[in-house]
């Protein structure tokens, strides 16, 4: 009778387990650096997927094939739909309708990208669509690239919440 009753518990649990995370929360794996010091290549990161409006300033993973990307990115979003982002690589900032933003948590001084896709320099957000930037300005593909682009918020898979593992960076993002 015990076994019975431990073996519906964990099925009940198990289901419980595989509905949260299909429906209302994800888990992904960062990969490279292009958010370094924020988060390291190697992290897992759990997500809010159900339930979700982008804001400003929230870490997202994005599932927008562009250039050699075919895996979920994560990003910063910059700017919202309507918002006039601009940026001024002589002066290192990112302003967004003409207020620069502080960044603390960016790596290190931006630089004029070398790469020959980078060329966004201002843009007004479609409607619908945010602009992305990775923390680590000098080593990210993000939405200065003109195969990315603004991003509609469809490919949004969520905001992610949580370091999970490793445990040594185990934190919640705010």
């Amino acid at each position: 009778m015990d076994l019975f009753f431990w073996l519906q518990a964990l099925t009940v649990c198990l289901t419980v387990l595989i509905l949260l995370f299909t429906f209302a929360g994800r888990v992904v794996g960062v990969k490279g650096n292009s958010m370094y010091p924020t988060l390291h290549n190697g992290d897992t990161l759990l997500l809010q997927s159900v339930g979700y409006t982008p804001r400003q300033g929230d870490l997202v993973v994005l599932n927008k094939e562009f250039g050699t990307f075919d895996e979920p990115i994560v990003k910063r979003i910059i700017a919202l739909g309507g918002q006039t982002v601009s940026i001024d690589y002589q002066a290192g900032t990112v302003s967004v309708d003409g207020q620069v933003l502080d960044e603390p948590y960016i790596a290190e001084a931006m630089e004029e990208p070398g790469d020959i896709y980078l060329t966004i320099r201002e843009l007004t957000v479609p409607e619908g669509s945010v602009f992305v930037m990775g923390d680590n300005r000098n080593h990210s593909s993000d939405s200065r690239d003109e195969r990315l682009g603004a991003v509609d918020e469809r490919y949004i898979i969520g905001k992610a919440i949580m370091v999970c593992f490793p445990f040594s960076d185990f934190r919640l993002l705010v």
